[in-house]
């Protein structure tokens, strides 16, 4: 019981990993606490859903996040800069509206019930069998996904140029567009990867976790308690906090069996 509540925590603090890493990057990039952020997770479920229908599973995660990521994008440029000059309180009632707003064109286009959204056919096998019990394939798939993304996500902000420029347009945005780039371009680009990343959260997640117009309310509070634990802008603090309490909960409801 210990071993699997073990492995199935981390697949649960992995999974808000890759919540929480997409708002931390927003948040540190551009001090916008975005509560819209678990909608854009909702959205990468059900566009991978009515994609895997026609072109298979893995064809709705190589697209999902892609399309999640563009529509964020798009509000960034579009809507945001238009309440950003009114301070935090203007941008958190636009994100908490904009949630509302994709919940119920969630309802509209696919409806209130639950989707059966199934993981693909070439991971539906046990990874491994321990006492009787099976791990399945899946899980260990989605943690190297979780795992993958922290490692590059960690590269590409602490080793790399576009790192680098990333962190300096937070701190002197007015040096680094001297400097000849593209400030509001590059706000852009990282509050769409901030919102790919949770589509991409929704993709994995929408198999085991159920597909339905309520799956953004069931993890977004535990998201913001995520980035506030672990520090706001902290991407190694959000990793952390999200496995100590997908622990706590795997922990949890064992205790309870």
């Amino acid at each position: 019981v210990f071993v699997f509540s073990t492995l199935n925590g981390l697949v649960t603090g992995l999974l808000l990993f890759m919540l929480a890493s997409g708002l931390t990057l927003i948040f540190s990039m551009m001090g916008v606490l975005n509560f819209a952020h678990a909608s854009f997770y909702m959205l990468g479920a059900y566009f991978a859903y009515s994609i895997s229908l026609k072109l298979g599973f893995w064809a709705g995660l190589l697209i999902a996040p892609l399309l999640v990521g563009a529509f964020g994008a798009l509000v960034e440029r579009y809507a945001l800069p238009r309440v950003h000059a009114h301070g935090h309180v203007a941008e958190l009632v636009f994100t908490f509206g904009l949630a509302f707003l994709i919940e119920e064109a969630v309802q509209f286009f696919w409806g209130a019930d639950t989707k059966n959204y199934q993981s693909p056919d070439l991971l539906d096998f046990p990874l491994f069998t321990l006492f009787g019990q099976e791990f399945s394939a899946y899980r260990g798939f989605m943690i190297s996904i979780s795992v993958g993304i922290f490692l590059m996500l960690y590269y590409v902000l602490t080793r790399s140029r576009i790192g680098i420029i990333i962190q300096a347009a937070i701190t002197h945005p007015h040096t680094v567009a001297n400097l000849g780039h593209n400030v509001p371009l590059i706000f852009m680009v990282v509050f769409g990867v901030g919102t790919a990343l949770a589509g991409v959260a929704g993709v994995i997640a929408g198999p085991v976790l159920t597909t339905f117009p309520g799956m953004a309310v069931v993890l977004g509070s535990i998201v913001f308690v995520i980035v506030v634990i672990g520090g706001l802008g902290s991407l190694g603090g959000a990793f952390v906090a999200s496995l100590v309490i997908g622990l706590l909960q795997s922990y949890a409801i064992a205790s309870n069996l």
